[in-house]
This record gives structure tokens, C-alpha cells and sequence, in this order.
């Protein structure tokens, strides 16, 4: 199996606490690769190095960090397009920006949704989305599957013994729950590590920088993987007074994969994380936060490495995206998918060839002939625009047209629901290039072009 990985710029070019790239893709990529999966990561920006396209080191392409950052963005997607006769399936982590292109792709896309921003406006056959937890699902997608993110067990060092110091990882900024964790930190008595940028310069110099003595509280603007990892395992418990953003919920995993119990909301995604009263304590307010501290301390902290192995670890993750891989191959074997739809081959011979074919609401094939087959259309669902030779003929289910060999015709979907059809071809020849357009919606007016 061949995967083609897309990334957004700013993962790649994200240089805080919790990279979205050695968090969520790095070890995706590395347990495919060891599973025996061909995977080329399509990443605009630097991961570790400068590269220009058509530069390949260790399965990644990399695009000019020069570029306009409204073309930087396109890159991923757009040389993977390019090179989609490579690749099985394509695991889009881009959000809906390349779903707006997902008609002219020819192999399947599978989106993992991390705050997806348009949900419902490309929803294509070939098109198949997966969540990361029950909480975000949109009601408007139909997920093939949930799939949590992994935590690298290899990263997160697992400490028996409980720390003595309270622990805040994310923006320093209003709203964030740095000031709060202050408070907590006064109200029991124990000392607090504050680790995060500054997002908003003059709340940190009102509310959070009076507070830092070195001792009490302490402030890092930024760790590396490997102070980060000694700071989870080491401390008492990790605090998240306010919601969780997805890119700091990697924090709680690899925190409970060190044995450090969470103290958060006690809100819908974070009860998928947090086992309450067994890795952590979830509370109703920030408030009550203090008073959980103390629980938290008795939490048994084998326990909370052991929730992350059989939930959340990266193993889980890769061979749960293998089995989504292939069951969505399987589902659009036979397809061949263009910009207003799809279509499958029924049968083939020397004589014919049948096709099932899907048109999209809204959309319509180029206006066209062909010089050595004549076509029959069969309508099966929906409501069909015909124009053979100049003239409109409306179709609708159980009606059929007869195309002769060199006859200029088309057939649009003008209503809500998707068109579907067979097509019957017989003559002596039946390739895609046998095509020559006078008009087409997708700009791909090239005599004996393939449609």
C-alpha cells in the first residue's frame, strides 16, 4: 500500500511546546513505514530542513518556504494531485482546503477532522472523513471512523513516584488558565512550573509576571521534547483549568502515559481522555480545582500509563488507519472519479463496455463525440438534461437515449440529488481518449483528451 500524507504549512513551520508534527504525524509516518507501508509526506515549509520540490529525503517533500503564504498552502495538496498515480489513498490532515478540489482526484482522500471549518459543502464518493473523538463529530459528515490520536509510549518516561510541584503547559494569555493555576498553586501550598509563550504581553505583565519568583512559581517560555517529557513524568499533577484546545490535549496523554494524573473540566471530550477518579479529576469549574488537588494525588499512577497503552497509544493509532486504509480502498475499487462525478466499469469486452455512472447536483459532463462508439444511457435515480445534437431532452428514471457514433451530446444533473446511470458502449474501440470536446465546465478542452 501507497499513502500519501498532506500536512498544513503551519505544522511544519510550528516551533512551541507541542508540535502538531512530532505530536500527531511523526509517529503516524514512522509506524506505517515499519508496518510495511510506502508513505511520502507532502509538507509545505521546513520539518528540519531547507528542501525545494522535487527534492526527496527520507519519504518527505518539502516546499519553498519563499513562496506567498497563500501558495505555500496549496503545494502539498497540489504535488500530490500531481503524483496521485503513485498512491492508494491520500490522508488529507488539511482540513477542507483541498476538498475543494476533491473532483479532479482519482484515488480516494481520507480526512482526519481536527476543527474542521466547512463541513458539509464537499462531501464527495470519494471523499471519507475520520475523527478524533466522539465530542467533535459534525452531524452533517458520516465518519468511517473515530480514531484517537497516538501518544508515543518511547517518549513518555513512566515516574511510580508522584512529584511535588503542580504543572501548566499552553498560552500564556486571558482566558488561557495560566493565572488560575497561580491561585491553585497559593491555595495549596505547592509550588507551580508555568510553561508556554507569551501570547498577550501586557496580561502576562499584569496578572502572571508579578507572581514569578523562581521558587513559587516558576515561568519557561519553551522546553524541548526531552525537558518536556522530564517535566510530565516529574510532576504532582498536570492542571487544565480551562477547555482544552486539541493541540494541548496531546499534553494529557503523554501525562497520564508518565503516571501524572490531570486535573480539567469535566467536559464531553475530555471524559473521552480522562478515566474520572482513575487517571484524573475532572471538576465542574475551575473553582473546585484546588480541592481536587489532594484526589489527585492518590490516583494510582500505573493506572494512568495503562488507560494511555490501551487507548491512546501510537501502535493503537497506526493500525487503526491500516484497517480504515484498506476497507476504504476496497469500498472505491472500480472507481474512476472526475470533477462532476464518478464512475465504475460493469463489464468490458472487445465489443462493449458498461459503465455505472454517478453525476454530481449541479454538475454536467463536457459536450462531446466520439468517432468509433455509440453510446446507450439508461437513467437508474434522478432527473437527467440530455442534449444530443444541439437539442434538450429531459430524462428522468426508467428513460433512455441512443447516442450514435459522432453525435455531439452531454447529460447535466440540474437537481439537488445525485444522477446515476448506465451506460452502454459498443463499437470497435472504447478508450478514454476516444473523446473530442467543443465545451467543457473544467477546463479541459484538448482534442482527443481523456475525459
Amino acid at each position: 500500500m501507497k499513502v500519501a500524507l498532506i500536512l498544513p504549512f503551519n505544522w511544519c513551520s510550528y516551533s512551541g511546546n507541542s508540535s502538531p508534527w512530532g505530536n500527531i504525524v511523526s509517529p503516524l509516518k514512522e509506524g506505517l513505514v515499519i508496518c510495511g507501508i510506502d508513505v511520502v509526506l507532502f509538507a509545505a515549509g521546513d520539518l528540519n530542513a531547507s528542501r525545494s520540490w522535487g527534492e526527496m529525503d527520507d519519504g518527505i517533500y518539502y516546499g519553498n518556504s519563499s513562496n506567498l503564504p497563500e501558495v505555500r498552502e496549496w503545494i502539498p495538496w497540489s504535488k500530490a494531485s500531481e503524483q496521485e498515480d503513485h498512491f492508494d489513498i491520500i490522508h488529507n490532515y488539511f482540513d477542507c482546503l483541498p476538498l475543494t478540489r476533491i473532483g479532479v482526484t482519482n484515488i480516494p482522500v481520507l480526512t482526519t477532522v481536527q476543527g474542521f471549518s466547512s463541513p458539509n459543502k464537499h462531501s464527495k464518493k470519494n471523499s471519507f472523513y475520520v475523527a478524533v473523538n466522539e465530542a467533535q463529530k459534525n452531524p452533517e459528515l458520516e465518519y468511517v471512523a473515530t480514531i484517537p490520536q497516538g501518544v508515543d509510549l518511547r517518549r513518555c518516561t513512566f515516574q511510580a513516584e508522584k512529584g511535588k510541584y503542580l504543572l501548566f503547559i499552553g498560552s500564556i494569555a486571558k482566558d488561557k488558565g495560566a493565572k488560575k493555576c497561580i491561585d491553585i498553586a497559593r491555595e495549596t501550598g505547592m509550588p507551580l512550573i508555568l510553561v508556554g509563550g507569551i501570547n498577550d504581553k501586557g496580561y502576562f505583565d499584569r496578572h502572571i509576571g508579578p507572581h514569578i519568583d523562581g521558587d513559587g512559581v516558576i515561568y519557561l517560555s519553551s522546553v524541548d521534547p526531552e525537558k518536556r517529557d522530564e517535566l510530565l513524568s516529574g510532576t504532582y499533577a498536570l492542571l487544565q483549568p480551562v477547555s482544552s484546545e486539541d493541540s494541548l490535549k496531546f499534553a494529557l496523554m503523554h501525562a497520564m502515559a508518565c503516571g501524572t494524573p490531570v486535573i480539567a473540566l469535566n467536559e464531553e471530550d475530555m471524559q473521552e481522555i480522562v478515566e474520572n477518579g482513575a487517571t484524573g479529576i475532572l471538576v465542574e469549574n475551575s473553582d473546585e480545582m484546588a480541592r481536587a488537588v489532594a484526589k489527585a494525588g492518590q490516583l494510582d499512577r500505573f493506572q494512568c500509563r495503562k488507560w494511555v497503552e490501551e487507548r491512546f497509544s501510537a501502535t493503537r493509532m497506526v493500525k487503526a488507519y491500516i484497517r480504515d486504509y484498506e476497507k476504504v480502498i476496497e469500498q472505491t475499487k472500480g472507481e474512476n472519479h472526475r470533477p462532476w462525478g464518478y464512475y465504475e466499469i460493469l463489464s468490458e469486452d472487445t465489443n462493449h463496455k458498461i459503465k455505472r455512472i454517478t453525476v454530481y447536483p449541479g454538475q454536467r459532463l463536457s459536450y462531446q463525440r466520439h468517432q468509433r462508439r455509440a453510446e446507450h444511457w439508461y437513467l437508474i435515480s434522478g432527473r437527467a438534461v440530455v442534449t444530443k445534437a444541439g437539442k434538450d431532452t429531459e430524462l428522468i428514471a426508467g428513460q433512455a437515449v441512443d447516442i450514435p457514433i459522432q453525435t455531439w451530446h452531454r447529460i447535466a444533473n440540474t437537481e439537488l440529488e445525485e444522477l446515476c446511470f448506465i451506460e452502454v458502449q459498443t463499437g470497435d474501440y472504447f478508450g478514454e481518449d476516444d473523446v473530442e470536446r467543443s465545451e467543457d465546465d473544467y477546463g479541459r478542452i484538448v482534442k482527443n483528451s481523456t475525459i
